[in-house]
């Protein structure tokens, strides 16, 4: 498997972040939903890498710059077909990696509350990540996880 910086041009991937908002979407209240689009994700302050095994996509994940010490967790996604192979947990250790290297004191992510959630939360718990109040412009809603991870 390699994970490497993203530049969004490909169908998979489109596809794929297709996938990951129409879920957020049918899983959560449209006020509740913080996943990025295409256009979000090309932000500056936001880097997206790939998990592929060949040519075949296998996931994705990204990290925006919240401040120069505090980075944020978005659009972490695994394809259906490589669900179960450690994808989700090679990417998350990949982005906290590059997060350490950026010389970020934390790492946060907001997720949902919903039971499909369950497997995320698992994911983020096994590798440190705690419950946490709201940061950035989140605020508290009864849809959403808040997790951080000192680094």
């Amino acid at each position: 498997m390699r994970i490497e910086i993203d530049d969004l041009s490909g169908t998979d991937v489109a596809e794929l972040l297709a996938e990951h908002l129409a879920d957020m979407y049918a899983t959560s209240p449209a006020c509740s939903v913080h996943a990025l689009d295409l256009d979000a994700l090309r932000a500056p302050s936001v880097t997206v890498w790939t998990a592929r095994d060949g040519g075949a996509l296998l996931g994705c994940g990204a990290l925006k710059e919240l401040d120069r010490r505090h980075g944020e967790l978005k659009s972490m996604r695994t394809a259906a077909a490589a669900r179960g192979r450690g994808v989700g947990g090679a990417v998350l250790r990949h982005l906290l990696d590059v997060a350490r290297e950026r010389g970020y004191a934390r790492v946060s992510l907001e997720t949902g509350s919903q039971p499909f959630f369950a497997p995320a939360h698992r994911l983020y718990a096994r590798h440190g990540f705690v419950a946490c109040e709201p940061f950035g412009d989140y605020v508290l809603d009864p849809s959403s996880v808040f997790m951080t991870l000192e680094l």
